[in-house]
């Protein structure tokens, strides 16, 4: 994400300290069974905490599944209820969208919301966090979503970049499937190699 739209938009979160061990990795567009519960299983595999940002519609139909996000000690977060996108959406409808959202996530009263495509009027923003809620970003995005780009692709987009404080953009969905499966063991390999700590980010 380039420098200039954090600056502009600092009340957002784009990445932590540095000065931390840990990194962050975050799964949107879940929960779905052909590809979350093997996440669950690889971050397991490395003692790695990570956070989910769910959309609505799929916990409504995978509840089991999103009970086990937050039972195994991830951090749940919002995206929407229906991924919509902010900019071709009313403010009202997408407040509404979000809050159906949290509806549906039952005791985890998530704190932790991320826009589908990033794209979120300020209108919305300042809307949504005066209502409490955190706008989750990114400084690393996988685009493990991308059909024209090969795994080892996927891979790099993350190790070129990943350090300290970082915010990483995964996507367990189908469409994301086939890069993902090939990147995440490997970053999770890496950074157990680099003695850092994959973390889930506090809903608070």
């Amino acid at each position: 994400m380039p420098k200039f739209i954090q600056w502009l938009f600092p009340e957002r979160i784009w990445a932590f300290s540095s000065e931390t061990n840990k990194v962050f990795l975050t799964f949107d567009d879940g929960p779905i069974p052909e590809v979350t519960p093997w996440v669950l299983d690889e971050l397991k595999k490395h003692g790695a905490k990570a956070t989910f940002f769910c959309i609505g519609a799929n916990v409504e139909k995978h509840s089991q599944i999103f009970q086990r996000i937050y039972s195994e000690g991830h951090t749940v977060g919002t995206h929407t209820n229906d991924h919509l996108n902010g900019w071709k959406t009313t403010t009202s409808e997408y407040i509404e969208n979000v809050e159906k959202a949290i509806g549906k996530m039952d005791k985890t009263h998530p704190k932790l919301f991320r826009p589908p495509y990033g794209r979120i009027t300020s209108k919305q923003a300042k809307i949504l966090q005066k209502k409490g809620l955190r706008i989750v970003m990114w400084n690393i995005i996988s685009y493990d979503y991308e059909q024209d780009i090969s795994p080892d692709e996927c891979l790099q987009n993350v190790l070129r970049k990943i350090a300290p404080g970082s915010i990483v953009v995964f996507h367990d969905s189908l469409k994301a499937e086939k890069n993902l499966r090939y990147a995440l063991p490997k970053v999770l390999d890496y950074i157990s190699e680099k003695g850092w700590k994959p973390s889930a980010i506090a809903n608070s």
